[in-house]
């Protein structure tokens, strides 16, 4: 039995396989995720192995550990003649990871900045080129800023989006904000590069960024960004609240307890702030 396997183990490669010329005539996503799957959770299969657990042709199941090995997610052994999963699925799943970690290890945090201000605390996250929620701890008032789970924002007009903003090269600006331009939600958005390169430049030197009424008329946010282990900014927090309650100067006073949150959070996730 031990000989039998170990000749299944040496067969990387279908009889039937002739060459890149066959390489992705079939792409089934529903049929990769399931391979990949099969590859993720064993130490080192041969094809033969995964094509038995697959249920699919050899020929088949080459193509796609081919296909998913030009993306990372998969590695082949030559000598051993096995695949197992690659450096590209590990970066996924550490993506997800850090995505979680930065929800848990924010809660306190967030509680802690809701009750310091009275506002509603929030954290969002920097993805194709807007800012998605992730989490929110509201405020005990019956007034208050409300965003869903999921709800997104543009990067130009929010807080959160302009902390991370604010921390990139003028050329990366352009290009986050690129697809969907700088469109005026009220009077007060900055909806021309210059003057947004300006507030930005602003929000840098004291250390926390405001949404003024720029998104939605009668609505304040002051955010603070948080970074990564290189220093590059992925995320925000920030309180929000109806700018009667939110005010010019209580947003002077929120900016620090903010600013000191965000580092906090930074910290806890591993990450670290840039020096400029």
């Amino acid at each position: 039995m031990a000989a039998e396997r170990e000749e299944k183990r040496q067969r990387g490669r279908p009889r039937s396989f002739h060459g890149p010329s066959d390489a992705g005539s079939i792409q089934s996503l529903d049929r990769a995720m399931n391979i990949l799957a099969l590859v993720s959770a064993g130490d080192g299969l041969s094809l033969s192995e995964v094509s038995t657990a697959s249920g699919l042709p050899a020929s088949t199941t080459y193509r796609m550990l081919t296909t998913l090995e030009t993306h990372g997610m998969v590695e082949f052994d030559g000598t051993d003649q096995l695949w197992s999963v690659g450096a590209g699925a590990f970066r996924i799943g550490a993506g997800f990871l850090r995505r979680r970690r930065l929800a848990d290890r924010s809660r306190t945090m967030m509680q802690q900045i809701m009750q310091q201000t009275g506002e509603t605390a929030n954290l969002g996250v920097a993805q194709d080129g807007e800012v998605v929620f992730i989490s929110q701890i509201e405020t005990h008032e019956a007034i208050r800023a409300f965003f869903r789970p999921g709800a997104t924002s543009p990067l130009h007009a929010s807080g959160i989006g302009k902390a991370i903003l604010s921390h990139l090269p003028e050329k990366a600006v352009a290009a986050m904000t690129a697809r969907d331009g700088l469109e005026a939600y009220t009077p007060a958005t900055r909806a021309r590069m210059p003057e947004l390169l300006a507030d930005l430049a602003a929000a840098r030197q004291r250390g926390y960024a405001l949404d003024d009424e720029e998104r939605f008329v009668g609505m304040r946010c002051v955010a603070a960004a948080i970074f990564n282990e290189f220093g590059e900014p992925i995320a925000g927090i920030s309180v929000s609240g109806p700018s009667v309650r939110v005010t010019q100067e209580k947003a002077a006073l929120f900016g620090p307890l903010v600013a000191e949150a965000a580092a906090s959070i930074t910290g806890a996730i591993g990450g670290t702030r840039p020096s400029n």
